[in-house]
C-alpha cells in the first residue's frame, strides 16, 4: 500500500521516503545504489532538485529536498520512474545477481515493473528545529539498522559532509 502524501507546496523544503516494492533489500548491492546517487546528481543538475539531507538504506531512501523550480512531484515522479526501469533492467543484466529471480518477482506484477511502492511518505519542514530532529533520524538510519556504529561512517548518506569528515557525491543545498 502506498502512502497517501500529496505535496501541497511544490517550493517547500520536504522530508521525503521513498520504499522499495515488498521491502526487497535491492541497495545492498553498490552497483544498484549508485545509479540512486547519480540519478540523485542528474536531478540536482538537469532538473533544479536542492538535496540538504539523504541516506540510502537497503530497502528505501530518505531525503530532506526541495526544487529550484517548484516542481518536487515531477521531479519525485521522473526519478522514480527511471530509476525504477534502470535498476530492474540491472539486475535481470547483472551474471553475479543470485537474487534474480526472487527479485524478479518480488520486483514486477502482470509482466510490470513494479520497483518503488506507490506513493511516498513527506512531510513539509517547516523550521531548523525540524530540520535537525530529520537529518538526525536520517543520518541516524544506519546506527539504528545496526550497519555501522557511528553514523559518519556510512557512505550512502550525507553524514560524512555534515561531520565534516569527507565531501560526499551529492552536492549538499544549505538549509535556511
Amino acid at each position: 500500500m502506498g502512502y497517501e502524501f500529496k505535496i501541497r507546496d511544490q517550493g517547500a523544503v520536504h522530508f521525503l521516503t521513498f520504499r522499495v516494492h515488498q521491502w526487497a533489500d535491492v541497495f545492498t548491492r553498490k552497483d544498484y545504489s549508485d545509479f540512486i546517487v547519480e540519478s540523485l546528481i542528474y536531478c540536482q543538475k538537469s532538473k533544479g532538485l536542492e538535496i540538504y539531507s539523504w541516506v540510502i538504506m537497503s530497502n528505501h531512501i530518505h531525503l530532506i529536498a526541495s526544487a529550484k523550480h517548484e516542481n518536487l512531484s515531477d521531479i519525485i515522479r521522473d526519478f522514480k520512474k527511471f530509476t525504477a526501469k534502470k535498476i530492474f533492467k540491472a539486475i535481470q543484466d547483472n551474471p553475479k545477481e543470485s537474487r534474480k529471480s526472487w527479485l524478479t518477482l518480488a520486483l514486477s506484477h502482470q509482466n510490470q515493473i513494479w520497483f518503488w511502492e506507490d506513493g511516498y511518505h513527506g512531510e513539509e519542514v517547516f523550521s531548523k528545529k525540524f530540520f535537525d530532529i530529520k537529518s538526525t533520524y536520517i543520518h541516524q538510519n544506519p546506527v539504528r539498522a545496526g550497519i555501522i556504529q557511528k553514523e559518519e561512517e556510512y557512505l550512502n548518506s550525507s553524514a560524512g559532509d555534515f561531520f565534516g569528515i569527507r565531501k560526499g557525491p551529492i552536492r549538499l543545498a544549505e538549509f535556511g
